[in-house]
């Protein structure tokens, strides 16, 4: 490896860890954020086979405040709500393909199957998420409780995760 690779390989390591935030000092930050009247949107997702309909959503969910802070399902989680072949991408790389986003400021992930109880930690100012959920989607209750609100985003037609796996699969046949 090359002098310059080697460099640019180090610094793409410390400039993803940067937006990484573990989950046990979630509450912390975000407590750190409003102190400084920063308006906190949250988009979560498992965001396996990251996409341009993944990149709509992210996009319209870092206009809609100051920060933005996605929250990744753990390969547990997703085993849990999708199936034991998913997730496609570990968490690891899907961790590091979301902080690689200028857009997004900030990644953790949760073991759950739902981010309600990480919602509770961040109490954002917006929770965004796709059509596909609406505004009565499992996060609105939380999200309504801690004070913030629902921007609902819509999708881009044809893209999604499952949709390209089933394409891929035909492709194979």
């Amino acid at each position: 490896m090359t002098k310059s690779l080697q460099t640019k390989t180090t610094q793409w390591a410390e400039n993803y860890q940067h937006k990484m935030i573990h989950p046990k000092d979630l509450s912390d930050r975000a407590t750190f954020f409003r102190n400084q009247n920063k308006k906190i949107v949250t988009l979560n997702g498992s965001f396996d086979l990251l996409h341009a309909g993944h990149l709509h959503i992210l996009y319209e969910a870092s206009l809609q405040g100051d920060l933005l802070i996605v929250a990744l399902n753990s390969d547990a989680s997703i085993k849990k709500y999708k199936s034991n072949s998913r997730p496609i991408i570990p968490l690891e790389y899907r961790l590091q393909m979301m902080a690689a986003l200028a857009f997004v400021d900030y990644v953790t992930w949760f073991e759950e199957t739902d981010p309600r109880t990480i919602l509770q930690q961040i109490r954002p100012h917006v929770h965004v998420n796709g059509t596909e959920y609406g505004e009565n989607c499992i996060e609105a209750d939380t999200v309504l409780s801690c004070g913030g609100k629902m921007h609902i985003v819509s999708i881009v037609p044809g893209l999604s995760t499952s949709k390209i796996i089933e394409k891929i699969r035909h492709l194979c046949d």
